[in-house]
């Protein structure tokens, strides 16, 4: 193994490197900016390759070499691993919290509807979630396992299918006792717009689900638009209009009649699934392995596989 020189020079370049700001890096690791920008010239010297390219004005002044850029990540994730090793020889306990990351809307409309079980099942274990709308950065933010909504294409990460999904308009019971009995009748109300996600994600809109199904008398452009899913189901079951419901998060208010499928035969499918995602280093850790499989379990179960 190769000697590292220059271990404060490397961590000024790596904070730097990841807010493009000395003065953030500096506030960071709790110094000046003068020292950092030392420090990473230090860096450069000692290695005879620029890291930053340096403007002297416009919005971003700092600019990583495509070299720095390839070398980041993998920088990133040693420093991470040195913080990890003096951590243990600092507390040799054993920790049991699991911190894992969903969004808002799988919290809400299926993670906390079960998440109990798995309390009940491992009551040693300190469950930690961060729900973000963003798809958050595994290692910068310590996360150990969680479960990402798309085609399964994270890189860096470990992942493996944990459901699939079926896309179908849904609406409260009083829509369907007005007349929403054919899908011609979606000119007469009001569509509700999920905008959690961006059109390039392959995500369904209600423009690409009305052209699969030739239904072309629907103006699809106006109705409410929201960015949160789990809002969006919340607004169907209020009466403000017809959603495309997402059978994985619509389950629940379809088994209690909160919601109705006004078309039964008209459903969906979609290249978008929920995976469970985990940092490869967390291959062998047993609490990412009992919550792995316990997600594994429980999806199954809902589904009827088991």
């Amino acid at each position: 193994m190769q000697n590292i020189a220059h271990l404060n020079a490397v961590r000024a370049f790596e904070a730097s490197a990841r807010h493009l700001s000395f003065s953030l890096a500096a506030k960071e690791l709790n110094v000046t900016p003068a020292a950092i920008g030392q420090q990473v010239r230090l860096l450069e010297k000692w290695l005879g390759v620029s890291l930053f390219i340096r403007a002297s004005s416009g919005v971003s002044r700092l600019t990583l070499t495509a070299q720095a850029k390839q070398a980041l990540p993998e920088i990133t994730r040693g420093l991470e691993h040195i913080s990890q090793g003096l951590a243990l020889l600092q507390k040799p306990i054993i920790n049991n919290a699991i911190t894992v990351s969903v969004s808002p809307a799988f919290a809400a409309k299926w993670l906390l509807t079960h998440i109990d079980d798995f309390q009940l099942k491992y009551p040693d274990y300190d469950l930690r979630l961060n729900t973000n709308s963003r798809s958050v950065d595994y290692f910068a933010e310590d996360i150990d396992i969680g479960v990402r909504y798309g085609k399964g294409n994270w890189p860096g990460l470990s992942q493996t299918l944990l459901m699939d999904e079926d896309i179908f308009p849904v609406c409260s019971p009083d829509l369907v006792e007005q007349g929403l009995t054919l899908p011609s009748d979606l000119a007469n109300y009001p569509l509700l717009h999920d905008h959690s996600m961006p059109v390039s994600s392959g995500f369904p809109t209600w423009s690409s689900w009305l052209n699969e199904q030739g239904i072309d008398n629907v103006e699809t452009n106006k109705g409410l638009k929201i960015n949160n899913s789990a809002s969006v189901i919340q607004a169907a079951v209020a009466g403000q209009g017809v959603a495309l419901g997402r059978s994985v998060l619509v389950k629940d208010d379809l088994a209690c009649g909160r919601l109705v499928k006004p078309f039964l035969a008209l459903n969906s499918s979609t290249e978008l699934a929920y995976y469970i995602v985990w940092r490869p280093e967390h291959d062998g850790l047993e609490k990412v392995q009992a919550f792995k499989a316990w997600l594994l379990d429980t999806a199954a179960v809902i589904q009827g596989y088991r």
